[in-house]
């Protein structure tokens, strides 16, 4: 069976919980549960499992007991496993599973599948593809789970990690960008020359069911890396060694309401998380560190300490690279997006940025939703221009006003007050009025707006309120 195929049969057994009221995100938790015993099972690692707590102890439960049971198997997984790993997989588990006969069902269905292909082609491209599916059928909330691959690939390729190299995400989700640069480097290097001198993946994760499916994912791509719970934007992440490359999407938004303390290394205060996520990711490189960090276009344009951020980038890293995104790929937010591309000069470096070249794939482009994805080819005049430089020191051609990609002097970049939000292509009357036609594109996308909203009025609430307290 194909691994499209498992996929697509595994996914098939949500419609057994639709009746519990079961959403999908949390249907592909307990998926992790049940999928790492079958794994365990069918790769003979049961060894990581205590005796008691496996698949066939499972399935051998009578009908009237399989529910319970199961319940004392996942407090077991998460209390007595010897592996940190597996306990943190099952670290406070809470099923979903209300009725001894839905269990069941999903149990025979997992059990049921031929997984001899699978296992050939690799079971993480199975659960990456269970990934896309819960993004999929979920899109309004996918953002915060999962990146669209295509632009993940792109991303990777044009950073080139390599052998030996520490790779982090701080806010790393379901791990997407650490597996897909892991692809990359295998298929540059053989096995044996991999072995000897693997790439040591990091990860932060703050959601506690996401940090779930991240150590599944990473565990059955066979990764080897240090995955922390907890917020990037405290202390919580200091035991990481300085990485060599960031590649992140931090999460969009404000942060508001919080009791942690956060880092009191980042040198400018604001509610805005990219904008402290993008501090956060600078000083935490090392000199000649690279970066690419998925940001909405407020960022490139905010007054003030937006403004400030954006300077001191610009002086501590060379920001060679701007990519406008297309719209509709993150409807879950509600904005348009960019990536930038920096390279670390030095914590006392001024001047770093002597020119900064935009790449715009956004105007004149389809609206991508359901009903046009986006896909590898869509990147492929952008990698093309970027060059086989990964730090963006290849030889480029300015393709003027009618072309996507453009260079712009650090000096023309402070005549508009160090607005990075840069364009020059118009669009088509046509298609500047064209929006989602799907409707679950357009549902998405109102829900995004409104929560793009709430956020900036959260934002102004909490500076309002500082402000009067100040005076107190």
């Amino acid at each position: 069976m194909s691994i499209a195929a498992v996929s697509k049969r595994i996914w098939s057994l949500c419609h057994v919980l639709r009746d519990d009221g079961i959403v999908y995100h949390k249907y592909l938790s307990e998926l992790t549960y049940l999928l790492f015993l079958k794994v365990a099972f069918e790769t003979g690692r049961e060894d990581l499992l205590p005796e008691g707590c496996r698949w066939k102890d499972l399935t051998l439960q009578p009908a009237s007991n399989v529910l319970s049971y199961y319940r004392k198997m996942l407090t077991s997984l998460g209390e007595d496993a010897n592996e940190e790993m597996v306990r943190e997989i099952f670290r406070f588990p809470t099923t979903v599973f209300n009725h001894e006969e839905n269990l069941r069902k999903v149990v025979e269905g997992i059990d049921a599948i031929d997984w001899h292909e699978a296992l050939s082609d690799g079971l993480g491209a199975v659960y990456e593809s269970l990934l896309q599916r819960n993004a999929a059928e979920a899109r309004s909330g996918a953002g915060q789970y999962f990146t669209p691959r295509p632009l993940v690939d792109a991303m990777v390729q044009v950073l080139q990690p390599d052998l030996g190299e520490t790779i982090q995400d701080p806010a790393a989700g379901t791990a997407g960008f650490l597996i897909s640069a892991q692809s990359y480097i295998i298929e540059k290097h053989d096995d044996a020359v991999y072995a000897r001198n693997p790439p040591h993946f990091q990860a932060v994760e703050i959601e506690g069911d996401t940090y779930r499916l991240c150590l599944m994912n990473m565990f059955l791509h066979g990764m080897d890396g240090k995955v922390i719970h907890g917020d990037a934007l405290t202390h919580d992440a200091e035991e990481f060694a300085s990485p060599d490359v960031i590649i992140a999407n931090p999460p969009f938004g404000t942060s508001v309401g919080g009791a942690r303390a956060r880092r009191d290394d980042l040198p400018f205060r604001t509610s805005n998380k990219q904008l402290l996520f993008l501090q956060r990711i600078v000083q935490s490189l090392p000199v000649n560190g690279r970066a690419a960090v998925v940001l909405p276009d407020n960022v490139l344009f905010e007054e003030n300490v937006g403004r400030e951020i954006r300077s001191w980038l610009m002086d501590q890293c060379n920001l060679h690279t701007i990519l406008r995104l297309p719209v509709g790929i993150f409807y879950a937010q509600g904005v348009k997006t960019n990536v930038i591309f920096f390279t670390k000069i030095g914590d006392e470096a001024t001047n770093s940025t002597k020119e900064v070249w935009f790449y715009d794939m956004r105007a004149k482009m389809p609206s991508f939703g359901k009903t046009r994805p986006l896909t590898g080819k869509d990147f492929d005049s952008f990698i093309k221009a970027f060059g086989d430089d990964a730090f963006g020191n290849s030889r480029r051609k300015d393709e003027g006003a009618e072309g996507r990609f453009r260079k712009f002097t650090r000096q023309e970049i402070a005549k508009g007050n160090d607005n990075l939000d840069i364009s020059w292509l118009r669009q088509d009357n046509e298609k500047a009025n064209e929006g989602p036609t799907d409707l679950d594109d357009i549902a998405a996308a109102i829900l995004g707006h409104l929560r793009s909203a709430l956020d900036e009025i959260e934002s102004v609430t909490e500076e309002l309120a500082e402000t009067e307290a100040s005076k107190v």
